[in-house]
C-alpha cells in the first residue's frame, strides 16, 4: 500500500493548524474523505440533482440510477445476497434503532433477554434498554476480561431459553480488539437467538462477509468509512426484514394508500421513508470504490504494523498509561490511554496545539472504561493515510505534555 500516494488524494491533509502539518488521529470517530467522494457528491449537485423514484424525467432517472447503484455497492463490500437487503439510513446508531423499533417492539415480551457485552458502544446499548423498558425483557451483559475482550463461551454461558436477541460489537471503539464474532453468533442462533451486529469499526478496516459471519442484522456508518456523515446503512436478512413493521411512515416507503390503510413498498424501500440522503448515498459508493481499490486486507494490515509501532513508541513516553491488548494482532488502529495526573482533556489540547488531532472523554463506552478503570481517556486512532512519522510526531507531543501538565 503506497501510503504517500494515498495522502495525496485527501485534500483536507494538506492542512496546517496551529501552523504545523496536520496529524490526523480521530478516525474512530470519523474519517476524512478522499477527493473522489467529494467530487461525486458534487458531481451529483451540480449536474444531476433530483429526487429519487418520483419522476420519469432524465435528471430524476440519473439520481434513482446513481442511489441504487449506492445500494448494490454497499451489498458487493459486505457480501450481502441481495443489494435489496441494504437499508440506507443516517448512521449505525440509526440502523440499531431500527432493528429495535422494526423488530423488538413486535417479538419481545415480558421475561425475554437480550444479551450484549460491556465492551459495546452506547448505540449497542441504549436501544436494547430502551426495548426492554418498554416490553418489560431484561438486558442481560457478557462480561469482558481485563484487556477488554470476550469469547463465545462467555456469551454461551449467558444464553438461555429466553434469550430473543444477541448485540454485539464487531470492532470495539476503545482497544480496537476485533471480537469473535462469528463464532458466537453461531452459538446464538443455534439456542434461537437473532443477532444483530455494530460493525461501525469494522467495515472501515477489514474485509466482512455477513453471509460468512452468519449473523442477523449488520449496521455501519458511512462517515467512518470515508463516506459522507448522515449516511449509513443496515444490512438484515431478506426474510426478517418482509417480515418486520416500517421503522418511519410517509413517501416513498408505501406501496398503496387509501383512506382505510396502507401496504409497504418492497424492498430497500419500505425502510427509507420520505426524500432520502441521495448525495450522501452516491458519496458512500464513491467511498466503497475507493475502499476496494486500495484493498481491506492492505488496510488492515497497514493499521497493524502502525498500531505494534505506536505500541511500541508510546511506551516510551513517562507516566503513560495504555488500555487493551498489549498486542498490535488481531484489532485494529485504536489506542486508548492516559497520562498520569493529567486529565485527557487537557493532553487533547496540548496535541493540538502540535496540530495533532485526537480524541478525549469517554468515547460513548462508558461501561467499559469503567470496567477497565480508565474513567475518560485520551484516543488516537489510525487509518490508511497515517503513518510512522505521525506516530513520532504524536510521542514527541505527549512527552511535551506530560512535561508542561505534570
Amino acid at each position: 500500500m503506497n501510503t504517500e500516494k494515498i495522502r495525496r488524494d485527501f485534500p483536507i491533509l494538506q492542512r496546517k493548524v496551529n501552523g504545523k502539518p496536520l496529524v490526523y488521529l480521530d478516525n474512530a470517530a470519523t474519517t476524512q474523505r478522499p477527493l473522489s467522494v467529494i467530487q461525486a457528491v458534487e458531481a451529483f449537485y451540480r449536474t444531476y440533482n433530483a429526487n429519487v423514484h418520483r419522476s420519469p424525467h432524465t435528471l430524476s432517472f440519473e439520481a434513482t440510477q446513481a442511489y441504487e447503484d449506492a445500494h448494490r455497492a454497499v451489498a458487493r463490500l459486505i457480501h450481502a445476497p441481495s443489494w435489496r437487503e441494504v437499508i440506507f439510513v443516517r448512521n449505525a446508531t440509526e440502523a440499531l434503532n431500527l432493528v429495535a423499533y422494526g423488530w423488538g417492539l413486535h417479538h419481545l415480551k415480558e421475561g425475554d433477554e437480550i444479551l450484549t457485552t460491556v465492551s459495546e458502544h452506547h448505540s449497542n446499548i441504549v436501544p436494547w434498554q430502551f426495548l426492554a423498558r418498554i416490553t418489560g425483557a431484561r438486558v442481560r451483559y457478557v462480561p469482558v476480561d481485563d484487556e477488554g475482550r470476550w469469547t463465545p463461551d462467555d456469551v454461551r454461558k449467558l444464553l438461555s431459553p429466553r434469550t430473543r436477541i444477541v448485540a454485539l460489537g464487531h470492532v470495539s471503539n476503545i482497544t480496537g480488539v476485533i471480537h469473535p464474532v462469528k463464532e458466537a453468533a453461531s452459538i446464538a442462533r443455534e439456542a434461537g437467538a437473532l443477532v444483530v451486529v455494530d460493525g461501525a469499526q469494522a467495515v472501515p478496516h477489514l474485509p466482512v462477509n455477513v453471509q460468512d459471519l452468519g449473523v442477523d442484522f449488520y449496521a455501519a456508518s458511512g462517515h467512518k468509512m470515508l463516506g459522507p456523515t448522515g449516511i449509513g446503512f443496515l444490512w438484515g436478512r431478506a426474510e426478517l426484514l418482509e417480515a418486520m413493521e416500517p421503522f418511519l411512515y410517509g413517501g416513498d416507503m408505501i406501496s398503496e394508500v387509501t383512506l382505510e390503510g396502507a401496504s409497504w413498498n418492497e424492498l430497500p424501500w419500505k425502510f427509507e421513508a420520505g426524500t432520502p440522503n441521495i448525495a450522501g448515498g452516491i458519496g458512500l459508493k464513491a467511498a466503497v470504490e475507493y475502499l476496494e481499490a486500495v484493498g481491506l486486507p492492505a488496510i488492515l494490515e497497514h493499521e497493524v504494523e502502525l498500531t505494534r509501532y505506536a505500541l511500541e513508541r508510546l511506551r516510551e513516553v513517562p507516566g503513560i498509561v495504555l488500555y487493551g491488548p498489549r498486542a498490535a494482532e488481531n484489532r485494529v488502529g485504536v489506542i486508548t490511554f492516559n497520562l498520569e495526573g493529567v486529565h485527557p482533556h487537557d493532553v487533547a489540547y496540548i496535541l493540538d496545539q502540535e496540530g495533532i488531532a485526537i480524541r478525549s472523554g469517554h468515547h460513548c463506552a462508558q461501561p467499559l472504561l469503567t470496567r477497565l478503570a480508565a474513567g475518560n481517556t485520551a484516543r488516537a486512532s489510525f487509518y490508511l493515510y497515517n503513518t510512522r512519522e505521525e506516530v513520532d510526531l504524536l510521542v514527541a507531543a505527549l512527552e511535551k505534555a506530560a512535561r508542561v501538565l505534570r
